[in-house]
């Protein structure tokens, strides 16, 4: 199986930030984190909604 990468920078930088942000507090609300992360990284809404899908199915995937 392959893994999804992302093509944009800001968006492969939103990933890493949301990743550290998960370790630093699992419990965190995913969607308003992807919220702050859209916004910090000045993502398209296609490029936010994205990283909601990619969070939500690594929350089904390995929930805490």
């Amino acid at each position: 199986m392959s893994t999804v990468q992302p093509k944009s920078e800001a968006l492969k930088k939103a990933v890493k930030w949301i990743s550290e942000k998960r370790k630093e507090n699992p419990d965190i609300n995913l969607t308003r984190l992807v919220d702050d992360a859209s916004f910090q990284f000045d993502l398209s809404p296609k490029d936010s909604q994205f990283l909601l899908r990619l969070v939500n199915d690594d929350r089904r995937q390995n929930p805490a």
